[in-house]
């Protein structure tokens, strides 16, 4: 479908998680060559792996997103393996218990380092990676990056302060490096990001199931009714929005945040 990202090459950090490993897998049907980088080696490698059985090109590769020595090094190996990076998605990022208010922990009761912990997950966590591996493209003066938001930089979600003030500082770097490339380096590097609203993932779901029952907690009821489409995504209902963000048809596109998220953000309760 988009023929001009075939053979392109692709870094994918969190490219083991559910989300990531969904867009790797949907990058290299489009003839995309894919290094999925996680700091679990074997998740890296058991993405990869699907991917070659199902015809694609992709590797795996160890590496920690918080780390730039770690991060220059998985660069060197992807340089070696592919000779190039045309495209950056960061995927790395995440939420935290320790920054997380409710059952028994107001506000008052978080501390710096579980607020830390959340921050250099999501933001420093995009950061390094895009000066690590946005430096390849910057020199090439062509490609794209792509970054991970999330509904809560649009409105803040109760209990999930670190969270929602990290993936809002998400959407406004991306408009500063949307700028910044083009200022800098090239009118032909374009640097935006997506906005998942509500997935069933395996780092939310103890906020939006109960463990012990399976049902949906108080705070999962409230979702659902402020969700017009009345279900939750799915990874696969974040492909299009990258594809087409990576894709020619946008070209003109440039420093967004698109949601994609069954009109979450567009509903109001009157």
């Amino acid at each position: 479908m988009y023929n001009e990202l075939k053979n392109k090459v692709a870094v994918v950090t969190g490219g083991g998680g559910v989300l990531c490993s969904t867009m790797s897998e949907a990058l290299a049907k489009e003839g995309v060559r894919v290094a999925v980088v996680d700091l679990r080696e074997e998740a890296a490698n058991a993405v990869a792996e699907k991917i070659r059985a199902a015809g694609g090109d992709a590797t795996g590769f160890a590496c920690n997103c918080l780390d730039k020595d770690s991060l220059i090094a998985c660069r060197e190996k992807v340089l070696e393996k592919y000779g190039t990076i045309d495209i950056l998605l960061n995927g790395a990022g995440g939420n935290h218990p320790d920054a997380t208010t409710g059952e028994g922990k107001t506000f008052f009761d978080l501390t710096p380092d579980g607020f830390r912990k959340v921050f250099d997950l999501n933001l420093v966590g995009t950061m390094l990676p895009t000066q690590v591996f946005g430096e390849v493209i910057a020199e090439k003066k062509k490609g794209n990056i792509i970054n991970i938001s999330s509904m809560s930089a649009f409105h803040p979600l109760t209990r999930t302060i670190a969270y929602s003030a990290a993936k809002a500082a998400i959407s406004n770097m991306t408009e500063w490096l949307a700028c910044y490339f083009n200022l800098e380096y090239s009118p032909d590097i374009r640097v935006n990001a997506i906005a998942p609203g509500f997935l069933l993932t395996n780092q939310n779901r103890y906020l939006l199931t109960d463990k012990e029952t399976g049902e949906m907690t108080p705070r999962g009821h409230q979702v659902m009714n402020h969700t017009p489409m009345g279900r939750y995504g799915d990874p696969v209902d974040l492909v299009g929005g990258v594809l087409f963000l990576l894709s020619d048809g946008a070209k003109f596109i440039n420093g967004i945040v698109m949601p994609i998220d069954g009109a979450f953000n567009a509903y109001s309760v009157v």
